[in-house]
């Protein structure tokens, strides 16, 4: 036996109990939920074709709730991204006390979600503490989350919750830049603001697209958070993709439920495969460009 093909055994070997776990809890399930878009009926089945997608597409909770999935992504992961990598940058310079500033992003990481949302209930609840202050200053009060200012907060406590991660990923990211180049940079001449240009963000690229995925991923999972604060039927623009497949879950809707896990299973796999697509084709016209700059180079020394 040539030892490739032993050391794939021993590494199938090794992974078989995970392999095993997927396949019965995610990727069976999985396959069995496809079946059902194409059914109606829960104790017998009849075979419909394709009217559990088209009457989904045609529900307007349906398109409501991606509505709001698609407006919440497109706030917060760029939002998220962007504060990180502040925060990163800052927290990567030698300060003193620094570590104490880490701390602090990482705690949202271990407190239970149900103690934070606890707190965001007693400052956002009618007649919780912020309102409270809003009248001692003679201002009305705000339903918060019977309003527009729903959808905030949940951007406010998903980037609350998920930024510190983000800012561990970038912290490594940063960590792994060697620094020497900055030295380089330095004594050519250039700025703190022209080597984050030159320098840290083209090299913190592949970090940034792993924080990118991450956040995608993460903003689904914003649900906890949302049922918490405001229940199964939450204010309009509260109203994800999570909620209407749980509520449909609760009212034995399993056609409807399974149909909107596909479709957003599918949107989710395209949306991946475009950003791997895309941030190949961007390693290889940096990669052009690298080889490119090298050969003017040792043209001009010739």
């Amino acid at each position: 036996m040539k030892i490739k093909t032993k050391e794939a055994l021993t590494g199938y070997a090794f992974a078989s109990p995970i392999i095993a776990g997927f396949t019965v809890f995610f990727l069976v399930p999985f396959i069995i939920s496809i079946f059902y878009c194409f059914t109606e009926g829960i104790g017998t089945l009849k075979f419909v074709g394709l009217k559990n997608f088209n009457s989904l597409l045609h529900s307007s909770s349906f398109l409501l709730a991606v509505k709001n999935t698609f407006e919440f992504n497109i706030v917060c992961v760029p939002l998220i991204m962007a504060i990180s990598l502040l925060f990163a940058v800052m927290l990567n310079k030698k300060l003193k006390g620094i570590t104490y500033f880490r701390s602090f992003f990482i705690l949202p990481l271990v407190i239970p979600v149900a103690s934070v949302i606890l707190v965001w209930n007693i400052m956002f609840d009618q007649y919780g503490a912020l309102n409270k202050l809003l009248v001692f200053f003679h201002i009305t009060p705000v339903e918060w989350m019977r309003s527009r200012w729903s959808f905030w907060i949940l951007v406010i406590v998903y980037i609350w919750k998920n930024c510190g991660y983000n800012v561990i990923l970038f912290l490594a990211g940063l960590n792994s830049i060697p620094k020497d180049f900055y030295e380089a940079a330095y004594i050519d001449g250039a700025g703190k603001f022209a080597c984050l240009k030159a320098i840290t963000i083209p090299l913190l690229a592949p970090t940034g697209f792993f924080v990118f995925i991450i956040s995608i991923i993460n903003s689904f999972k914003v649900f906890r958070e949302a049922y918490l604060l405001a229940g199964k039927y939450p204010y309009k623009d509260m109203y994800m993709l999570q909620h209407f497949m749980n509520n449909n879950f609760y009212n034995l809707s399993y056609q409807r439920l399974t149909t909107a896990a596909a479709l957003m299973a599918l949107f989710i796999l395209l949306l991946v495969l475009a950003l791997f697509k895309f941030e190949a084709n961007n390693g290889r016209s940096l990669d052009k460009g690298a080889i490119k700059k090298k050969k003017n180079q040792h043209s001009n020394n010739s």
